[in-house]
């Protein structure tokens, strides 16, 4: 979930561009060594929310985001780059043409991109002309950097903000393609996509899969869900409740099931605590939340999330407007991911393991 932004100044993306030198030189040279290369949080300066991190074809790592103003300029969705998931370059606008049905209106969410043979698909949320609520919705491309292309039509729309933050996953399981969404204060879901992958499948139906709850937890609105496989196991990692703003509330939350399509039993329920929460704020980083997970060439798990630095408001904006890109090691233990000490690390780590 996000917010319209305040413009970025155009210095952030030098200083970013500076930090990212100075992060590539503390190991050997990015993507030749299998030696981690340390890193500090945040790994990317700028206000990048929602991201998504993936390896693309050509070896290297991409990160997509959420809408943001940059350099004077609204970017639909953020496009980044990084041979190691360390140094970061920014590449500007990944849809740089608004599509038809949303021409008029500026709110470009929550993309999340996977390769299927030679095309890249890119699911995100957008508000269409008639400003009813907001419609998932589909883009291709044949290069991670885009630019991305929208379909000509979204996928579905709705009243309020439901039909957010969509995540695609390909069964290895079953072979079913299927698209994850959810917030608005309903349920996490999941319906099958058709072959093309840019409609439903026709006869589909979405299936609930995770709850909110009411009262004043985390769980009270969930969205932002990230599917993984590992050791037979389903993980669903979702966030909640309020992402940003002064009265920010945002935490990583988790899930299991045996099948990409349920049911899930939420760790609050399997260690009947309150919270299924696996990363909350600290003294550092506020409302940390909306992760990404990519695997390095170790075989580790690296969850990339925003969080918001209230030293460091956006321009004109409240402190809760601005969200930087950060990561972690996930580790799994007794069945269940863990995020170091539950909290987003705030001194030099042991980065990932890169080809």
């Amino acid at each position: 979930m996000t917010r319209r932004v305040s413009a970025v100044a155009l210095a952030c993306l030098l200083a970013t561009a500076s930090l990212a030198v100075a992060q590539s030189k503390q190991g050997a040279s990015p993507g030749a060594s299998k030696q981690p290369i340390s890193f500090t949080n945040p790994t990317l300066a700028l206000d990048f929310p929602d991201p998504t991190v993936i390896r693309a074809a050509d070896g290297q790592y991409y990160a997509y985001a959420t809408q943001a103003a940059l350099g004077g300029r609204d970017v639909n969705i953020q496009v980044a780059r990084s041979k190691d998931l360390v140094a970061w370059e920014h590449l500007g606008d990944a849809l740089p043409v608004k599509p038809a049905w949303a021409s008029e209106t500026q709110n470009f969410w929550a993309p999340h991109v996977s390769l299927h043979g030679e095309t890249y698909f890119m699911y995100y949320s957008a508000e269409p002309n008639s400003k009813d609520g907001l419609c998932l919705a589909v883009a291709t491309s044949k290069s991670p950097a885009g630019p991305f292309v929208d379909s000509g039509k979204p996928l579905q729309c709705g009243e309020g903000f439901v039909n957010i933050d969509p995540m695609a996953f390909d069964d290895p399981k079953t072979g079913k393609r299927l698209l994850y969404w959810g917030s608005g204060f309903q349920p996490i879901r999941v319906r099958e996509l058709a072959p093309d992958r840019t409609e439903f499948l026709p006869g589909s139906k979405p299936i609930d899969l995770v709850f909110p709850k009411p009262g004043p937890s985390y769980q009270r609105l969930i969205e932002g869900a990230w599917v993984v496989l590992r050791d037979g196991w389903y993980y669903l990692f979702y966030s909640g409740d309020n992402c940003c703003g002064k009265e920010a509330h945002y935490a990583v939350m988790v899930a299991r099931s045996k099948s990409a399509t349920g049911p899930f039993e939420t760790l609050g329920d399997a260690t009947r605590q309150p919270e299924s929460t696996i990363l909350v704020r600290n003294d550092r980083w506020n409302a940390p939340g909306h992760n990404s997970i990519v695997t390095d060439a170790a075989g580790q798990d690296w969850t990339f999330y925003h969080a918001i630095d209230p030293a460091k408001p956006a321009d004109g904006a409240s402190a809760g407007d601005r969200r930087v890109m950060l990561m972690d090691r996930v580790i799994y233990r007794d069945g269940w991911p863990r995020i170091g000490g539950g909290t987003p690390s705030t001194k030099a780590q042991p980065g990932p393991v890169v080809r």
